[in-house]
């Protein structure tokens, strides 16, 4: 195995790299020994979907460790198929971090659905990103993947995974699966939550001590009333077993960036089992479905992107989120859409190639909030999903000009969580774990040369 502390700093062919040094370093200060915490001080457990974006980077410096990093949180699956959005470490002190193990109480209140009792979990979910993550660490370095068999090892995982939320999340009936509160989105405090949100009653502020506001301005963080719908919503799914049958699920919609993700999660799952000799048929098959729902249920035409779905008065939420643009990831999304998007990226909306990385709400939004947590600030794993929607559909330049300005923005604030998006600011935590990988997959894709293999026509002028 490549050691991390030799192949960071690396040269590459045009000579030393500092900021690969520099990123390489971050996960190196961020690795537990098993795992990689998003951030020392503001996010000191392992998180679901962090950890599949920094398996992506630490793959071009150790596919071992990429490897390890999502075995470790496959290890926390529940036996429903759950993939639970924090793996909570033992070590890091109670109140360092706010909901914590002793608020979530997996190991008794999951019982039911087959929570871990070695250890302690979250009891909701984060996009399901990680076969997609499994399949690009497969590819760095095959020979050490079979070696170790690695996908024998976690295919089972990730198709207990999908199944989970085909059998247990499909709370609209159509075929999508449905989020239960607004952190399983991966975009806690997006504006596209706001009307969802406005109709829970929230927890007493007396009831739960805030840990984030140690850590990070006030401005920047969600409000107190919102954090207290989000703890209402979890206590009262912990307090049903966190079972999806007997929870009465006040906020549950559809979101077109968690489906995207799956269902490109599903096609690199038919990757994989192709790889092992079995059947990719059903995998393929799934994820034409989830692609042909999206399409179907979550397509706003009027306003040219996917649109969130309330799923309490099932009715969709008419607003420009960055997770609307996320389908461009989807192999085979149908043209129209793709370039309807592309429009929309481009327009008055996300001004994509204009403003720093890809706004993660609508600039023109009264919602909009250029600091705030998921309310405008841009975000470098949903603006590297983005990078990677248009290189698969052909808009190379664009994807060009986006890599080099979140490398730029990577540099400038050192590996900030999110940036402002008119500025560049740095703000949230620095050091980020999936910062600094995604940085390191962007780089490496500037050393290999070329491109995915487009999905399309080049972007139209």
């Amino acid at each position: 195995m490549t050691d991390l502390l030799e192949a960071g700093p690396r040269a590459d062919r045009n000579g030393p790299c500092p900021l690969r040094g520099a990123a390489a370093r971050v996960l190196l200060r961020n690795w537990t020994g098993s795992s990689t915490v998003p951030s020392r001080s503001l996010y000191p457990h392992q998180w679901s979907w962090d950890s599949a974006f920094v398996a992506i980077g630490l793959r071009h410096l150790s596919p071992r460790r990429a490897q390890q990093e999502l075995e470790a949180l496959l290890a926390s699956q529940w036996g429903d198929g759950r993939v639970p959005h924090i793996v909570f470490n033992p070590a890091v002190p109670a109140h360092a971090y706010f909901p914590g193990a002793d608020f979530w109480r997996s190991s008794t209140a999951g019982r039911s659905g087959g929570a871990p009792t070695g250890w302690e979990t979250s009891g909701i979910v984060q996009p399901p990103v990680h076969a997609l993550a499994a399949w690009l660490v497969h590819e760095a370095d095959p020979a050490e993947s079979r070696r170790r068999g690695f996908l024998e090892r976690v295919h089972p995982r990730l198709e207990a995974w999908h199944r989970y939320l085909a059998d247990h999340r499909d709370l609209g009936g159509r075929g999508l699966a449905a989020i239960v509160h607004p952190w399983e989105a991966g975009l806690d405090n997006s504006p596209v939550w706001d009307g969802l949100l406005a109709r829970i009653i929230p927890a007493p502020q007396g009831s739960f001590r805030r840990a984030d506001l140690r850590h990070a301005r006030a401005a920047d963080r969600p409000t107190d009333l919102d954090y207290g719908r989000y703890v209402r919503l979890a206590a009262e799914y912990r307090d049903h077993g966190f079972d999806d049958t007997r929870a009465p699920h006040p906020f549950r919609a559809e979101d077109p960036g968690f489906n995207a993700l799956l269902a490109a999660s599903e096609y690199a799952l038919a990757d994989i089992a192709r790889v092992l000799g079995a059947d990719p048929g059903p995998a393929a098959a799934r994820a034409g479905r989830v692609t042909r729902v999206l399409t179907e249920r979550l397509w706003d035409a009027d306003r040219g992107i996917f649109a969130a779905r309330d799923l309490v008065d099932d009715r969709p939420v008419p607003v420009y989120g960055v997770s609307g643009l996320v389908p461009l990831t989807v192999p085979g999304l149908p043209r129209r859409h793709v370039d309807a998007l592309l429009a929309t990226a481009r327009g008055e909306h996300f001004r994509l190639g204009e403003v720093h990385m890809v706004p993660s709400y609508d600039l023109t939004g009264p919602e909009f909030d250029a600091d705030r947590y998921w309310r405008g600030p841009g975000w470098f794993n949903t603006s590297w999903l983005i990078h990677r929607g248009l290189r698969s559909v052909g808009a190379l330049d664009r994807a060009a000009r986006l890599r080099a300005g979140m490398l730029a923005d990577a540099a400038d604030t050192g590996f900030a969580e999110y940036v402002h998006p008119w500025t560049g600011e740095g703000l949230g935590a620095r050091d980020f774990g999936w910062t600094a990988a995604l940085a390191l997959d962007l780089l490496a894709q500037g050393e290999q040369g070329g491109a995915d293999r487009p999905g399309g026509a080049e972007e139209p002028r």
